[in-house]
């Protein structure tokens, strides 16, 4: 293990609540994923089914989504108590930002009920005007964190929309996969930028709990450790999480140089090849 209090770390987005999503089917599917993901360490975790934000603004809508969700989780959480009781199971939602000043008022929503929320854009595009939406957010009095900026389509050519987010109040969560070319050579592009330019407050799995998926957090981890980026690892996938559990502001996290080009093309030359024979399987 690269850091010393391995057991201790926290991740803040998956889809490990069964058949809600895309992500986990049922709950040995869940169990299956926990445990893979305390081999890595992760014993404290915070998963994240999708809900759009529009719903929030349909009560009774709102209300159904988030009972379905809550039997599901409980189901999987009581389960893994009885096998896995070192294991903290959260829960909270990865809210898809469908419409501009949506209503985060319910605890259910956000991260571990903290004042922490984990939004997405539409389609993976982002839509105009996003800096805007967090200011809003954050008016309202929540915590916004925007899952994987690295994989919006053209972010290889916004970067200043990167520094716009951060001054408007949002924090950043990087995919441990989109380091070493799982989304595309533009996502890893974007993702080490991020890191690179001191940007980024967590390291996440986005993991969705199928056997044939990998985590992707080893091969993320050797990157960053090859490059002298062992307090960054510490705070971006022990220390902030953490943070995130107790309602508290992540901490500053120190830059890691970006590997060559050459280096991240044959690593995402390898990650397609990997995709390809998940396919297959």
């Amino acid at each position: 293990m690269i850091l010393e209090d391995s057991t201790s770390l926290v991740d803040i987005h998956s889809h490990l609540v069964p058949g809600v999503d895309d992500g986990a089917r049922h709950v040995p599917g869940v169990l299956d994923a926990v445990e893979r993901m305390a081999v890595l360490g992760i014993r404290r975790m915070i998963t994240t089914p999708h809900i759009d934000a529009s719903l929030t603004l349909m009560p009774e809508r709102l209300e159904k989504r988030l009972d379905e969700v809550t039997k599901a989780w409980e189901k999987a959480r009581d389960a893994i108590h009885t096998q896995f009781p070192e294991v903290e199971y959260r829960r909270g939602h990865e809210v898809l930002v469908d419409m501009p000043e949506p209503d985060l008022a319910d605890p259910r929503i956000r991260l571990a009920g903290t004042s922490f929320v984990l939004l997405e854009w539409p389609r993976l595009q982002v839509p105009p005007g996003t800096p805007r939406v967090v200011r809003h957010i954050c008016d309202e009095g929540y915590r916004p964190i925007i899952a994987h900026p690295e994989r919006y389509a053209g972010m290889v050519h916004k970067r200043e929309l990167l520094h716009q987010w951060k001054e408007a109040g949002a924090r950043l969560q990087v995919n441990y996969g989109s380091l070493v070319g799982r989304y595309g050579s533009e996502a890893q592009a974007v993702a080490w930028r991020i890191i690179g330019l001191g940007l980024a407050d967590y390291l996440a799995s986005d993991f969705h709990g199928q056997s044939r998926l990998k985590i992707y957090q080893k091969e993320a981890w050797s990157e960053i450790e090859q490059r002298d980026g062992h307090e960054a690892l510490d705070l971006l996938c022990r220390v902030n999480p953490s943070r995130v559990l107790e309602d508290l502001e992540p901490l500053p996290v120190p830059a890691v140089s970006a590997p060559s080009l050459l280096l991240q093309r044959f690593r995402g030359i390898m990650a397609r090849r990997e995709r390809s024979a998940e396919r297959e399987t």
